[in-house]
């Protein structure tokens, strides 16, 4: 299956993907209901585009109550929101925070991957978003890189107050 493949060296922290989702879904420009956020890590400046993984094992899947999480005919997890109740556990479920709800719509977010044409992949200037096979990564690897980034997320938001 093809995914969305980070390379976090390449990311200059932009955000044109994140700009280019929420317009693609939302036909407006609040990068809170983008399926994409740009983390920065300001201790190593780095930016890391986080997303939806579409892992094999998708937790977000099993906790979902009624079934409103499932694959599509690119094996990409998708939201059926006729069955959607906005119970939230997919977000609580998601080991990387790419599940995420918005309050305003009263529906969950997450990428569905475009329909296997991912436009964020197509605007990012750097070429750090490809849309390919990836390699395998295990599943101890994004969770370690997805706490170093909640933790700087944190740092910073307690850094701001």
């Amino acid at each position: 299956m093809k995914k969305i493949t980070i390379d976090a060296k390449k990311c200059s922290g932009c955000r044109y993907c994140e700009l280019a989702c929420v317009f693609n879904k939302e036909k407006t420009i609040q990068p809170s209901l983008a399926r994409v956020t740009v983390f920065y890590n300001w201790d190593e400046g780095i930016s890391v585009p986080v997303m939806c993984y579409h892992c094999e094992d998708a937790p977000c899947i099993k906790s979902c109550p009624t079934e409103a999480l499932h694959r599509d005919e690119n094996d990409a997890v998708i939201v059926d929101y006729e069955k959607c109740i906005g119970c939230r556990l997919c977000t609580i479920s998601c080991p990387f925070g790419a599940v995420t709800y918005s309050v305003e719509k009263s529906k969950i977010i997450k990428c569905d991957l475009c329909s296997g044409d991912p436009i964020c992949v197509k605007f990012c200037p750097t070429g750090a978003l490809k849309y390919e096979e990836p390699e395998k990564i295990s599943i101890e690897k994004k969770r370690i890189v997805s706490e170093n980034i909640l933790i700087s997320v944190l740092a910073e938001t307690l850094h701001q107050e």
